[in-house]
């Protein structure tokens, strides 16, 4: 690792650097400045949404900076192959959006959102400051600290269940539901998740980069340590949103605890079982398989009990969900093959490599009102392409993202330093884009289709379907990366990579055009034109709560009365 650098040395790269943490200072004194007021509401919102965005803000600049950096500290620091660590990232990644489904349900159930987020907050916390834990740089095969990175790695995979499943609910309970303000507090909300992916990449990836990944992953750590002191301090201004349904059988006794003490062990076992998990990936892989088949045959099963519309509804949305696995495969090569790639074989004029992991959040906070006025603009003119055409055309941009960028590298490399090819940094920045409109296409699309179509009673199931399909994407990008890695040694070369990526590319613009030609057929069995407000529940939350790669932080649950 480097050492902090001469003022008179800087780069690109440090005053990036510096500009972010002066962004993030200039919102913090904003924030401070909103929630200290004496009124009740702030530029036409309650302070509670702002602190709020405070806390989800420091929540995925920790995530964000750490996810930057993990392929590169699993390579570099633990000397895995590439191939493992693309397994392992896949293995995490899946399972950091499986785990919400069950916080969502355990919230909704028993311990209500507010808790939830404070325990998911408490166990993200320990996660990221023990992955400042580096041990001796012996190896994986050699240094005992391994289990303490195991360790981290399924707190924050459990600490995320409770934490995003839950604290996108709570912004939705400080508004009535005929509130016309839900919109744009979800825009608000939405900067703050970007906001702090993009300087928790560009201050804590970078130091853990340059200078030590103790300094990063604890900075990460800082991060959440700060939200979760934002959300314990900001209590008062959530007005009682967020409670238990039934705080009175939290206090009951099970097997001699109270229930709430109960569930909080219940967290904690789930600890101990990622724990055990993440370290056997292709286990992950075959439960997911499993899983999947089965919640399949389940969701066929209820289907075949509904009226012939609402079946028609289930097979179209089941289509939709199949596509998740695909596009999110490929667009989570991001932070795993991808980095590596990016790390050895790209020119990038003295970036560092996990720079590059900003540009996704920073193009969605610029590109995503576009896309939301420009839905609207076509839905006027009666020109808005259908949810599956849609759908087909992100996938076809994700493919293309692929192609531009191999065909750049092929044609327009030149030698580097060491006399190796090095791709022009242009045709990163040009898969970055494509993939993000490919995105903004794509996921909040899909969210709003499972919203729209599902009947009342299966309403959580199809959303839990929804999501489970993107995490068997994210298993499958860390399976696809470790592919790569089966050249040398299990590390991949240039040439194989770019082969892996020609192809994936080619695969997904075929499927995307596919998805496209067959869209008027799974537009016909979504039966739109009969649908109503009776047919569909639109108390149902994830219909604004979009806002970042795979929008985990939108979940299947019904709004409580207000």
């Amino acid at each position: 690792m480097g050492e902090l650098k001469d003022f008179a040395l800087w780069g690109y790269g440090d005053w990036a650097a510096v500009i972010a943490a002066a962004v993030l200072g200039l919102f913090l004194i904003g924030g401070a400045w909103a929630v200290t007021r004496p009124q009740d509401e702030v530029l036409g919102h309650p302070k509670g949404l702002y602190m709020l965005f405070f806390a989800e803000m420091w929540e995925r600049f920790s995530f964000y900076g750490m996810r930057a950096l993990l392929t590169l500290y699993l390579v570099k620091h633990w000397l895995y192959s590439d191939g493992s660590a693309n397994l392992i990232y896949g293995a995490y990644t899946s399972l950091v959006y499986i785990t919400p489904v069950l916080g969502g349900w355990l919230a909704d159930r028993y311990l209500g959102q507010r808790k939830a987020v404070l325990f998911g907050a408490v166990l993200l916390t320990a996660g990221h400051f023990f992955m400042a834990f580096e041990g001796d740089g012996s190896g994986y095969d050699s240094d005992p600290t391994l289990n303490v990175f195991w360790l981290a790695l399924a707190l924050i995979i459990v600490g995320s269940g409770f934490l995003k499943a839950n604290i996108s609910v709570i912004v939705g309970q400080l508004y009535p539901r005929t509130d016309i303000r839900r919109d744009s507090a979800y825009t608000i909300f939405y900067m703050g998740i970007n906001l702090g992916a993009a300087t928790g990449v560009l201050i804590a990836a970078y130091l853990g980069e340059t200078v030590s990944w103790a300094l990063g992953f604890g900075l990460a750590g800082v991060g959440m340590l700060l939200g979760l002191v934002v959300f314990i301090i900001g209590k008062p201004l959530l007005k009682g949103k967020g409670e238990a349904p039934n705080p009175a059988k939290l206090k009951e006794k099970v097997a001699g605890l109270n229930l709430e003490w109960l569930l909080y062990g219940v967290g904690l076992l789930g600890v101990a079982v990622i724990w055990f998990l993440i370290q056997y990936q292709s286990a992950v892989g075959w439960i997911l398989l499993a899983s999947g088949i089965a919640l399949l045959a389940y969701v066929l099963f209820e289907a075949f009990k509904l009226d012939n519309e609402a079946r028609d509804r289930v097979f179209a949305m089941i289509f939709l969900i199949l596509l998740m696995p695909l596009f999110w495969g490929l667009f989570e090569q991001a932070g795993g093959s991808l980095n590596l790639f990016t790390d050895r074989h790209v020119d990038k004029g003295g970036i560092p490599t996990t720079f590059f992991q900003s540009i996704n959040p920073i193009y969605i906070i610029l590109l995503g009102p576009l896309f939301a006025g420009l839905w609207q603009w076509m839905a006027r003119r009666g020109i808005e392409p259908s949810t599956p055409a849609k759908m087909g055309l992100g996938i076809v941009q994700m493919g293309l993202a692929f192609v531009v960028m191999v065909w750049g590298a092929e044609n327009f490399s030149a030698t580097g330093e060491a006399g190796a090819l090095m791709m022009p940094v242009l045709f990163l920045f040009i898969f970055y884009l494509l993939s993000t409109t490919g995105e903004l296409c794509l996921s909040p699309v899909g969210l709003s289709a499972m919203n729209r179509l599902s009947a009342k009673h299966m309403a959580s199931l199809m959303m839990a379907a929804f999501f489970f399909g993107t995490a068997g994407g994210n298993y499958v990008a860390g399976f696809m990366g470790s592919l790569m890695g089966e050249g040398e040694g299990g590390n991949m070369t240039r040439e194989g990579a770019l082969e892996a990526y020609w192809t994936m590319g080619l695969v997904a613009v075929g499927v995307g055009v596919v998805v496209m030609v067959v869209s008027p057929l799974v537009k016909k069995l979504m039966h739109l034109d009969t649908l109503t407000d009776d047919t569909v529940d639109d108390d149902l939350l994830g219909q604004n709560e979009v806002g970042e790669p795979q929008a985990a932080g939108i979940r299947p649950a019904t709004r409580p009365a207000e």
